[in-house]
């Protein structure tokens, strides 16, 4: 039997400020992301493509494309969970809509977008995960699918945003794809290579 005390769970201020912190810097990455006329994938993926394809504000996009995937939410993590990440998802959705009044780039080189996009938006989503939110999505069902089917979640999130990248070559250049597909192998290796619940147990 294990001696290590159970740790506390974050406090209101601290899962404030992660919520805060993970919200800003995502939704700076999703400013950079579209001024470079990038895509990504899961459910911000899915509002970036259709908002190339209809020229509709990402912003209420993004809003409306997650409020299917709170009710699976609820149903595998729980009302705390599912408030977090609407929290999150809206705060997110607000930040994009004002920030650009704000932030402007005269020049941006793609290379350094695409790192800037994925080192960004994995310490973003790093905070919410470590603070017991999402920005939603594909990952939800891929959990739900997971638990009802056996189908591996992991090959849910593969096949979807397969779909967007195709998706993507059939409307944008192939070398915004290829910059877009950096971006986001670097938003995962930061995920993968850092959120270790062996090791962060809060």
């Amino acid at each position: 039997m294990s001696d290590t005390p159970t740790p506390p769970r974050h406090s209101f201020i601290e899962d404030a400020q992660g919520l805060a912190y993970g919200s800003f810097m995502a939704a700076v990455g999703v400013l950079i992301l579209t001024h470079l006329g990038f895509v990504t994938g899961q459910t911000a993926g899915l509002a970036v493509m259709i908002s190339y394809s209809t020229g509709w504000s990402f912003a209420p996009v993004f809003f409306a494309v997650n409020l299917p995937f709170y009710w699976l939410g609820y149903r595998r993590f729980g009302l705390r969970f599912t408030v977090k990440s609407f929290i999150a998802v809206a705060l997110l959705s607000v930040l994009v809509a004002t920030l650009p009044s704000q932030i402007s780039f005269a020049h941006l080189d793609p290379l350094i977008g695409a790192l800037l996009f994925g080192f960004l938006t994995g310490s973003a989503l790093l905070a919410l995960f470590r603070h017991g939110a999402s920005l939603g999505g594909i990952g939800i069902v891929g959990l739900y699918l997971q638990d009802k089917t056996g189908f591996r979640a992991g090959w849910t999130q593969l096949i979807f945003d397969a779909f967007l990248f195709a998706w993507a070559f059939a409307i944008r250049d192939w070398q915004s794809v290829a910059w877009s597909f950096l971006g986001a192998l670097v938003v995962n290796l930061v995920i993968a290579i850092n959120h270790r619940r062996d090791r962060y147990v809060v």
